[in-house]
């Protein structure tokens, strides 16, 4: 399950606004993607994500097995008041954008090709061996960043349990990214939207017409085997 927020442009009364609205994608046992909520809110708090995947609990669905999100406080407690048990995948392209922020100019090349030795390690064990290199480097020559690094700390290698040919997919909170993308991107000649209600109106629009496609993930094929790795979990 990918869990982000999008933030579709609206307006009204010749104002220009942009409104957050929580999304989740969902994968289901053939590799689809399926957009499972898009809420339109005033913020990504704690109760407005309990609210959102409560609703989704209440339409009946199950638990999941992995939740990816990004670095959202109010989303990461709610994920754990809602399903406790389930796996948490941090986005690393969140993370990444947050070191790019931290890191002083004449180091960030360093920096960033230190974190992907980390997220695109042969194994768990290189990747945490990579970590643990990482906090030695910068520790003192970036204290911000490494604070940053351990924020996440082993939510970011999550993936690593999950079959190689998935972590492409499991690392990011791409599906969600994806459809921001496209979104801005089909609605940049028209500036704007007469209202926020709008904006999700045509988002959903452009998934139901196809003109927005989600692609399998990738290492579909395994997801039976992960599935029949993992009792049921309750939510």
């Amino acid at each position: 399950m990918d869990i982000d927020e999008v933030v579709p442009v609206g307006g009204g009364l010749g104002k220009v606004v942009s409104a957050p609205v929580l999304g989740v994608a969902g994968v289901l046992n053939d590799g689809r993607k399926y957009l499972l909520a898009l809420e339109l809110c005033g913020g990504e708090s704690f109760v407005a994500w309990k609210g959102c995947l409560d609703d989704l609990v209440a339409r009946g669905l199950r638990a999941p097995v992995l939740v990816i999100i990004d670095g959202n406080p109010g989303l990461r407690r709610a994920v754990s008041a809602v399903w406790p048990r389930a796996a948490v995948q941090r986005c690393c392209v969140h993370k990444l954008r947050n070191l790019e922020r931290k890191s002083p100019k004449h180091a960030l090349a360093e920096i960033l090709d230190d974190f992907h030795r980390i997220v695109y390690a042969a194994n768990a064990d290189a990747a945490r061996a990579a970590f643990a290199s990482f906090e030695r480097t910068w520790g003192k020559r970036c204290p911000g960043v490494v604070a940053s690094l351990r924020e996440e700390g082993e939510e970011l290698l999550t993936f690593f349990t999950f079959p190689k040919a998935q972590w492409k997919t499991l690392r990011t909170t791409n599906t969600i990214g994806r459809l921001h993308e496209e979104f801005r991107r089909r609605v940049k000649t028209q500036g704007s939207l007469p209202s926020e209600d709008a904006a999700v109106v045509l988002l959903f629009s452009l998934l139901a017409s196809g003109q927005i496609k989600l692609r399998k993930i990738d290492g579909w094929q395994k997801i039976a085997t992960v599935l029949s790795q993992h009792n049921p979990v309750a939510a």
